[in-house]
């Protein structure tokens, strides 16, 4: 245990030392957003694969498999894979060729100065629960090494205090050249661990052959209207309602050129659908190693699940390698998600309130707003009782239902009007809060019926008679993208 905590600390130190490192690349504010728009392919690669394998990932699929087998993971990894995919085959081209610094600046430019205040908006609330997992996750980590000396709230307090330090100094580079080596660290890492459980269990194949025969491997609903409308919203809300994200975003335009925007973002999916299988197959193994184990924290906390297993059964150095690799998915994840945020407020709302004079006035503001933005997910963190799969989950049914429709109609239709678009934001977005105050539990999902108004809203309110007037100020035309008024 002594070397396990010894090894954290020397982790924990070196690792905010590399992020400090990277200040020295922060000449402006373009720099701590997009880190100059200079990332190679490999990086770009590194940073869209640590988007999402962070505590989600590792914690909250395998335990959520452990109790609803595959179908019950569709939102993640399969859609959030998919997510990244799409965004490398559609949106990562047109978007890189319009050089701009965060997502709400699109909006702006295609629909004006209402849609992107409210977009922003919903993007910044969006992403309160994903950072929050990644803290809670922190907590956990800590407690767990520590052998329950650090409490949760206080691992958490830690946690979120040292990602801060070099998130806050460093922005994206600091984010770009931590998760190109704490990538590394993960894949060598969960091979290892992988490696490890399959001599425990007798091979891989005893473990797939007992999660088949479980059931587990059960991926499509029942043919019931309600098991099917569940399913299908489940798999869109991280599928589609991640693609309007300022991390996302953030790197394809710190990518060097568009190509590698694209072949990253499509590689970078890949590559993480693959790996997320990993914790899942070290999580069902545990049923087999321990199952008193399990039956006893499946129902209390499913998530102590894997960490358990790695303190209790494996030797020290395979538990210095699967934590170094899981404080390395959660830090690459949490320091990527505090600075997308942080970001697009101050660009998309701050610096409209109260506009900067100076270039170094508006970095200055960017780095306020990361800290005051750790300090309130870190507060929510503390004080929630979701799990870390329901809070990455929740997170993105608020860009389903407002941010995506004006997003995908704005590239690809020409005919989409400031009026359609924020038609789609109101309607999605009261349909989605009425269903879930009214009908949380019922036939149709709630952010299902947002998603569907704001589709009927763009249409129907870009082919009325507009009494919103277009945007013309903004030439915006790139490889199809049209400006508020239709124009090409």
């Amino acid at each position: 245990m002594n070397a396990l905590i010894w090894f954290v600390i020397l982790y924990w130190v070196v690792s905010v030392a590399i992020g400090l490192y990277a200040t020295k690349y922060v000449k402006n504010s373009r720099d701590y957003a997009v880190a100059g728009r200079s990332l190679p392919m490999a990086v770009v690669t590194a940073t869209v694969f640590a988007t999402w394998f962070g505590s989600e990932a590792v914690l909250g699929v395998s335990s959520t498999f452990l109790k609803e087998g595959l179908g019950g993971i569709v939102a993640d990894p399969f859609g959030s894979s998919l997510c990244l995919i799409l965004v490398g085959v559609f949106f990562a081209k047109p978007l890189y060729r319009m050089n701009l610094l965060t997502i709400g600046d699109y909006y702006k430019k295609r629909f004006g100065r209402a849609v992107e205040m409210l977009v922003t908006l919903c993007i910044v609330i969006s992403y309160l629960g994903w950072v929050a997992a990644q803290m809670k996750a922190l907590g956990l980590v800590f407690n767990v090494v520590s052998g329950g000396y650090i409490s949760m709230q206080a691992g958490m307090i830690i946690g979120a205090a040292s990602v801060l330090v070099y998130t806050l100094m460093g922005g994206m580079w600091a984010v770009a050249i931590t998760d190109f080596l704490q990538m590394i660290i993960v894949v060598v890492g969960m091979l290892y661990i992988g490696w490890e459980v399959s001599d425990m269990v007798g091979g891989a194949g005893v473990v797939i052959s007992h999660a088949s025969q479980s059931g587990k491997f059960a991926f499509w609903p029942s043919p019931t209207a309600k098991e099917m409308l569940w399913f299908f919203a489940a798999w869109i809300t991280m599928m589609l309602g991640s693609i309007p994200q300022q991390d996302v975003f953030q790197r394809v335009m710190s990518s060097k050129s568009e190509k590698v925007a694209v072949r990253a973002s499509i590689l970078g999916g890949c590559i993480y659908f693959c790996f997320v299988f990993i914790p899942i197959f070290l999580a069902y193994s545990a049923t087999l190693i321990d199952p008193k184990m399990v039956a006893d924290l499946i129902d209390k906390d499913p998530q102590l699940i894997l960490p358990t297993l790695i303190m209790d059964k494996m030797p020290v150095f395979a538990q210095v390698m699967f934590f170094g690799a899981l404080l390395s998915a959660i830090k690459s994840c949490a320091s990527a998600t505090l600075l997308a945020p942080s970001v697009t407020f101050t660009e998309n709302i701050l610096k409209e309130i109260r506009p900067w004079k100076t270039d170094k006035e508006f970095l200055f503001s960017m780095r306020i707003v990361v800290f005051i933005f750790t300090c309130i997910v870190t507060a929510l963190a503390l004080h929630t009782e979701s799990s870390i799969y329901q809070m990455v989950e929740n997170a993105y049914k608020v860009t389903l239902v407002a941010a995506f429709v004006p997003l995908a109609f704005g590239v690809y239709w020409k005919r989409a009007t400031r009026q359609g678009a924020l038609a789609a934001i109101i309607l999605g977005l009261s349909s989605w809060i009425g269903f879930e105050l009214l009908a949380p539990e019922g036939l149709w999902p709630p952010q299902l019926v947002g998603v569907i108004m704001s589709l009927g809203g763009m249409v129907v309110g870009s082919l009325l008679p507009q009494f919103v007037a277009p945007i013309v100020q903004h030439p915006t035309a790139v490889d199809g993208v049209m400006d508020g008024a239709g124009n090409a």
